[in-house]
């Protein structure tokens, strides 16, 4: 009996020093916890598929394929942290990926050096035209969000076939193809290694000046250790991505690919709307909303004018990753973004975004969809069939809510 005793207390002194210690880290525990199962299915794929999962080559694959739903993502935390959901955004970026492949094609000169570009802003304002639509009938006229989009799903999905009858439009333009990646859509070694330690140098940045602030305005210091094995395990992540990146070589070459363009865009649009929702007013108000909507409004916030710029956002979005599986295809195809929408909620939600609002990060989205693609390729390698992947997918992502909601009750974060 005293031998029981004392391993519970010792069970539990051992779970009080390591909550101190991630207390003294502060990091987010849902983050390192997302971390931790990722690289925990990462080694069970790899053994599963004797060592297959962890190449530069599937790895460099895995990155190019995360792209279009870490795009949408990012998005998403924002209309779901304002309690409400997008069903259309499948639709949305399949519809624009099919106009900008028939406005190169069949409108625009396709030999004009402009034409790439011009294609890709339409598009990106055909997303923005979209959101308008959608947020007026949600903000303007409070019909729920859930049968807007489900509408718009069913619209620019028949919208996408209207638009050549069912026809697949290719080829593409070449400068418009680096947006998918492909053989080309990587920016080399070198280049790797300049956003490497430019990222790195932004890493470093930006820890002294939060310490700097910490120590201006009085408030307690990280210790000195944390800072640095904090600072450190970042550094450490960007020079293991860019080491991996640069160890696939272009097929039967030795030149390094590098980083793909569609993971540039995804980590540009990733850091983006972090700094929304953390340096600007309109990130602070998205939060506000979903914590208490009816505070929100009487605090003086434009809960309309809100809602309908985070639809305009997601639209643009959605259309931004319609231009990279476009890009990448190198046609426009009907089929393009179907489930993504599906994909794209659970990616948000696995990364730890509350469905009851007001909670949710950039980098845990981006992160649950590195982890939905883990899933999905891995299952791929072991040549699972469609059937039984989509099974497991919504499985664990069942089991990623019931977590989620065991660690906020446990947090003592209220769901309202």
């Amino acid at each position: 009996m005293a031998t029981t005793q004392t391993k519970i207390k010792r069970g539990e002194t051992e779970r009080g020093g390591l909550q101190k210690f991630l207390r003294t880290l502060e990091v987010d525990t849902h983050l390192l916890g997302m971390i931790v199962a990722l690289l925990a299915i990462w080694l069970v794929f790899n053994f599963l598929t004797d060592n297959k999962f962890l190449t530069p080559r599937n790895l460099w694959n895995l990155a190019v394929q995360t792209s279009v739903v870490g795009i949408v993502a990012t998005g998403m935390v924002f209309v779901i942290v304002m309690r409400h959901i997008d069903l259309s955004v499948g639709s949305v970026l399949g519809f624009t990926g099919m106009l900008m492949a028939v406005l190169q094609v069949n409108v625009l000169p396709i030999t004009a050096p402009w034409n790439w570009l011009l294609t890709l802003l339409l598009g990106l304002l055909a997303g923005a035209l979209i959101g308008v639509f959608q947020g007026y009938w949600i903000a303007y006229q409070k019909i729920p969000a859930f049968l807007v989009t489900l509408a718009g799903l069913l619209i620019f999905r028949g919208g996408a076939w209207l638009l050549t009858q069912g026809r697949t439009i290719a080829p593409l333009d070449k400068n418009f193809q680096l947006l998918g990646g492909g053989l080309e859509g990587s920016i080399g070694a070198f280049w790797s290694w300049v956003v490497g330690i430019a990222a790195i140098t932004g890493i470093v940045v930006i820890a002294l000046r939060a310490r700097a602030k910490r120590k201006q305005f009085g408030f307690p210091l990280k210790p000195l250790w944390a800072e640095i094995l904090v600072t450190g395990s970042a550094i450490a992540a960007v020079i293991a991505f860019v080491l991996i990146m640069n160890a696939y070589n272009r097929p039967r070459t030795t030149i390094p690919q590098g980083i793909p363009i569609p993971v540039l865009i995804m980590l540009g649009v990733a850091i983006f709307m972090t700094a929304i929702a953390r340096l600007t007013k309109f990130g602070r108000y998205i939060y506000a909303m979903g914590g208490s909507p009816e505070a929100a409004q009487l605090a003086g916030i434009n809960t309309k004018r809100m809602t309908m710029l985070v639809f305009v956002l997601i639209g643009m979005l959605s259309a931004l990753a319609g231009a990279v599986a476009s890009a990448r295809l190198n046609s426009g195809v009907n089929s393009t973004g179907t489930l993504s929408e599906l994909y794209v909620i659970a990616a948000a939600v696995i990364g730890g975004t509350s469905l009851a609002g007001g909670y949710g990060t950039v980098a845990g989205a981006i992160l649950g969809a590195v982890f939905m693609q883990s899933l999905q390729s891995g299952m791929v390698l072991l040549n699972l069939t469609s059937a039984l992947q989509q099974v497991i997918i919504g499985l664990v992502l069942v089991i990623a809510v019931w977590i989620d909601a065991v660690y906020r009750r446990r947090s003592g974060i209220q769901e309202s």
